[in-house]
């Protein structure tokens, strides 16, 4: 599909999704590691061979450790552990902020500073934020 058609941009909504239902227990815990890295590398050659964007979605989780709850505005951590980190050039953590209000956040980058943006979504698109 690739060959025949040109396309810039390869979206994965909710990539752990899927993993965390088929994978259930820390007894598969390694198996769906395994299994994602195979997934993440594929789409990393899909990216350098045909020279499309990839956008992965992922979905975050509480954080209960207690110690970094106390000392963490927001102790949500990212589901895929080390594996999806490490397989993502730029990650952005997307919160809803007030009203129509969006904050767009440089998590990592190995060459954008850490930073947020905010904007709002109407029924017009996405636009500037409104106060």
């Amino acid at each position: 599909m690739m060959t025949e058609s040109r396309y810039a941009l390869l979206v994965v909504d909710s990539a752990m999704a899927l993993y965390r239902t088929d994978f259930s227990g820390r007894g598969e815990l390694s198996a769906r590691q395994m299994h994602l890295a195979r997934f993440l590398r594929m789409l990393l050659r899909l990216a350098d061979e045909f020279g499309v964007a990839v956008v992965i979605t992922n979905q975050v989780v509480a954080q209960v450790d207690g110690a970094s709850a106390m000392f963490n505005a927001d102790p949500k951590k990212p589901v895929g552990g080390n594996i999806m980190a490490h397989a993502s050039t730029t990650r952005l953590y997307l919160r809803k902020g007030r009203g129509e209000n969006r904050i767009c956040k440089i998590y990592d980058s190995p060459c954008l500073p850490e930073s947020e943006a905010v904007f709002s979504i109407g029924n017009d698109g996405i636009g500037d934020s409104k106060d």
